[in-house]
């Protein structure tokens, strides 16, 4: 289940990228000609939404966000993972503010139409919720993961 998800958020990112490298396209295109198509510009921000949603999921999934450890790593193996369990909490709490929020968003604007597109404001937000679900899962997932190796350590 877990690597046809994973399959699932790449095949979605890369179909979303490769998608706004040709609506980018198509609208420097037509402003060339001098008639520039209106559409081009709303849907490359629907797409970017999508692309950095989903580019979050897949860092979230595969550990690839930055992050500077030079800290982190001087301290003592138990503040180690001390350190870790709350930043994870502080994902956690990050990840279901989003859901929240990202739902709400997602609700006020499902009768919204896009001014460009016949389509309801509600898809730039739809990303929120599914990013903010699955980073808020994999952090919980890290904690547990850290607080088992804690214990194995101690016994």
């Amino acid at each position: 289940m877990r690597h046809a998800v994973d399959f699932a958020m790449r095949f979605i990112a890369g179909t979303s990228a490769a998608l706004l490298a040709i609506v980018v396209l198509v609208g420097v295109i037509s402003r060339a000609f001098g008639d520039p198509y209106a559409w081009t510009d709303e849907l490359s921000r629907l797409l970017m939404v999508w692309v950095a949603m989903f580019g979050w999921m897949l860092a979230s999934r595969r550990h690839a966000h930055i992050r500077i450890r030079f800290f982190h790593d001087l301290l003592p193996p138990t503040g180690w993972a001390v350190a870790e369990v709350i930043m994870q909490f502080s994902v956690v709490v990050f990840g279901l503010l989003v859901v929240l929020y990202g739902a709400e968003l997602v609700e006020r604007n499902s009768d919204v139409e896009a001014i460009s597109m016949p389509i309801a404001m509600m898809w730039f937000y739809v990303p929120l919720v599914v990013a903010g679900a699955i980073a808020t899962v994999q952090a919980a997932a890290d904690i547990v993961g850290v607080v088992r190796k804690e214990i194995a350590k101690q016994q």
